[in-house]
């Protein structure tokens, strides 16, 4: 994958690991992409990634992968709470409220296949941002394509169609098995609905309402099929 290269100052070296275990991917939120690239090479902004893909799907290299690089910030994901230490991020400009360009998409499937096979890096290991920290981040968003990806082998993607009843124990327990962090209470409303909406932002984006039967069925074939226990 040809990308151009502007390094940013915003990283450091890996903690704990040599290898990254993670792709994570972003929208920037931002109006344009030069609005993004300025803010991810500031020092001010103590923020960065490895990868920034612009509106035609040009590819801006900004740390070198072996670098620990400044995008997830906190959460977890497979029981592994730093993040950056242990992943590769990509930012994708798009301010969040819009479909991601067929030249965008092209890009990313192309910089995943280099990633993934440089790295032995799984397809149930290319997340978003929002998978490891539903509490507070939203991105890639619900118009991002992940079963496109998931054709090519490049991420997961459930089967639908075997409804299980559902139960809000069993499902923050599936969740939890597939990779999201484990809910201390899933009886606490307002943490189930935070992680329901994450999960549905990424494999449900048209479903409304409370956890139902196709919810159910989805997380558990991930979590029997991709588990990261």
């Amino acid at each position: 994958m040809k990308a151009v290269t502007r390094l940013s100052p915003n990283f450091g070296d890996r903690a704990g690991t040599e290898r990254p275990s993670f792709v994570v991917l972003h929208y920037t939120g931002m109006a344009t992409f030069d609005d993004a690239i300025e803010r991810l090479c500031s020092p001010e902004s103590m923020v960065s990634a490895h990868y920034l893909v612009n509106e035609a799907g040009g590819v801006t290299q900004l740390v070198d992968e072996s670098k620990r690089a400044w995008h997830a910030g906190s959460g977890e994901w497979a029981r592994c709470n730093d993040i950056n230490s242990h992943s590769i991020g990509i930012e994708i400009a798009n301010p969040g409220d819009r479909p991601y360009s067929e030249d965008q998409m092209s890009s990313v499937e192309a910089l995943l296949e280099d990633i993934m096979s440089t790295w032995q890096i799984p397809a149930s290991g290319v997340i978003g941002h929002s998978d490891m920290a539903p509490d507070r981040k939203f991105d890639p968003g619900p118009k991002f394509d992940w079963r496109r990806l998931a054709l090519r082998g490049l991420s997961v993607w459930p089967e639908f169609g075997h409804g299980i009843e559902p139960d809000p124990h069993a499902f923050a327990s599936a969740a939890a098995q597939f990779g999201y962090l484990k809910l201390p209470d899933p009886s606490d409303q307002g943490a189930l609905q935070t992680l329901l909406t994450a999960f549905r932002s990424r494999f449900r984006s048209w479903a409304r309402g409370p956890l139902d039967e196709q919810d159910m069925g989805a997380i558990t074939f991930l979590a029997d099929h991709h588990s990261a226990a």
